[in-house]
């Protein structure tokens, strides 16, 4: 299991890498993820012992969740200064977000009937 652990942070460390080297503007993590996701796209199959890894990092998500609260308590004058505006950017990107689920929703609904 160590060294299914060993492989996501070692394609999360070759993301933040690539992310630093090339100075494209995203998440090192997220560019890992991807990698990995190539990765096994390539290997043709999810490792059993890389789910069970996984879904254990999953059903401890929200304790890397942490560090952020404690930030925003950290920083909550700051934050309260500048309300307004992250209020509106919340509010238009969930809206978008929702929006944008439901259109490709509706497409993958269309594609999907078309096929039966």
């Amino acid at each position: 299991m160590l060294e299914y652990l060993t492989l996501i942070l070692g394609f999360q460390l070759i993301g933040e890498f690539a992310v630093t080297t090339i100075g494209v503007p995203f998440p090192g993590p997220v560019v890992g993820m991807v990698l990995l996701f190539i990765f096994l796209l390539i290997r043709g199959s999810v490792p059993e012992q890389l789910g069970q890894v996984s879904g254990a990092l999953l059903n401890n998500l929200s304790l890397l969740f942490v560090p952020a609260g404690v930030g925003v308590m950290a920083h909550f004058e700051l934050l309260g200064a500048d309300a307004w505006p992250l209020s509106i950017a919340l509010i238009v990107s969930t809206l978008l977000t929702i929006a944008v689920t439901a259109l490709v929703m509706a497409w993958l609904n269309k594609r999907t009937l078309g096929k039966t």
